[in-house]
């Protein structure tokens, strides 16, 4: 049933479908109107789950752990600062081979305190284990978390899964939204039955100590489920579009790129506006393209190469940055080529919230007709860049 929801409702409802049998987690800007709409669904009984208040986003991720071991499905969301108080144990979820499900509205951290949407806050976890896919709009937010419990409670990969949605932008913007029956959505997505629990019967125990003899191979395992991964998403969203009708989940989208003398590598919602921007080129008969990344980790380098290895130019947005080096997602776009062709040049833009704009993209290319860089900062503000503001903020 199509219904006009903003992002954060839109998700809640995806969750929803998905009954969760445990869902706790702490509010924080923008990631509140998540959990406080199926903290409502709880109340009202249309959600049958334990909804679990806590003291902060460390003891939400603490209690989705627990709830998974014990052999329950579970949801948890949050944002920046919740996202790296939780890292502790996001990392020990992923080396339990938990499937915790998580929706992360994309913020910037602190400091300075900003509440406005980058991707610095997920990215800042790329090393942690967890799935890591970004949406682009609502409906895929929505859909994302159905194929999310999908692939991560796969016996074969059994790994946590982050769907990101960029803050305020689609969180707290309003779309059409198709939400899809119940009778759908159990069709695709069975009750889980988890491959190994704790249980009094049949005692286990998770976590305990690796000592050299045995640590990396976990790590290796870890390492290895998640290039498996590689395959098994798009197999997901095939199985998604089989049932619903629509795209679902893929490693990329490609754009435009066919004939394409100059692509764009962005990931989130910036995308569409990325799309606005081609489209008016086209009409001026200049070929540009969109690769977009779907899924961040793994990371798809076989396709990007593919996608990319004709192209003379390759322009990447980033919106994080990895300070003292340069933007993340050039740096995974750059070694898929090492010295080969195309030429790639990485741009940072939209950090704290600062707008993407046509405008933003055309200075991107530009820039990129004049020179090959490595890490430009796009938009900055002449006027700030004295030499008192780079210390002491």
């Amino acid at each position: 049933m199509k219904q006009f929801l903003e992002g954060s409702f839109a998700v809640a409802e995806g969750a929803k479908l998905c009954k969760p049998g445990v869902v706790s987690a702490y509010p924080i800007t923008p990631q509140t109107h998540i959990v406080e709409r199926l903290a409502d669904f709880v109340a009202t009984g249309s959600l049958n789950a334990q909804f679990v208040n806590v003291e902060s986003e460390h003891s939400a991720a603490t209690v989705v752990l627990g709830a998974c071991a014990a052999g329950v499905r579970v949801f948890t969301a949050t944002s920046s600062q919740g996202l790296i108080y939780m890292s502790e144990v996001l990392f020990n979820i992923a080396g339990m081979r938990f499937p915790v499900v998580m929706v992360c509205a994309n913020r910037a951290l602190s400091a300075p305190i900003n509440i406005w949407n980058d991707q610095q806050d997920a990215v800042s976890l790329r090393d942690s284990g967890w799935v890591q896919v970004y949406a682009e709009n609502n409906q895929e937010a929505l859909d994302f978390v159905l194929q999310a419990y999908k692939l991560g409670e796969n016996p074969k990969i059994m790994l946590p899964i982050i769907v990101n949605m960029d803050g305020f932008i689609l969180t707290h913007g309003m779309e059409t939204v198709d939400v899809p029956a119940n009778e759908l959505v159990d069709k695709f997505l069975p009750p889980y039955k988890a491959p190994y629990k704790l249980d009094v019967e049949n005692p286990m125990s998770f976590g305990l100590l690796g000592d050299p003899t045995v640590y990396i191979e976990t790590r290796y395992a870890l390492h290895k489920t998640l290039e498996d991964c590689l395959s098994m998403i798009p197999q997901v969203g095939k199985e998604f579009e089989a049932t619903f009708g629509r795209k679902g989940l893929d490693l990329v989208e490609l754009y435009k790129v066919e004939d394409a003398k100059t692509v764009i590598v962005a990931m989130g919602s910036v995308c569409g506006t990325i799309k606005d921007y081609i489209d008016t080129q086209r009409e001026e008969g200049k070929k540009i393209g969109l690769l977009r990344i779907v899924s961040y980790r793994p990371f798809p380098k076989e396709k990007v190469y593919e996608a990319l290895k004709k192209i003379p130019k390759v322009l990447v947005l980033d919106k994080s940055i990895s300070l003292g080096s340069e933007g993340p997602l050039y740096t995974e776009v750059k070694s898929v080529f090492a010295n080969k062709k195309p030429k790639v040049s990485g741009f940072v833009a939209g950090l704290g919230g600062r707008d993407i704009t046509i405008e933003t993209i055309k200075d991107m290319v530009d820039i990129s007709r004049k020179k090959e860089v490595r890490c430009e900062f796009l938009g900055l503000r002449p006027e700030l860049l004295k030499e008192d503001f780079y210390v002491g903020i």
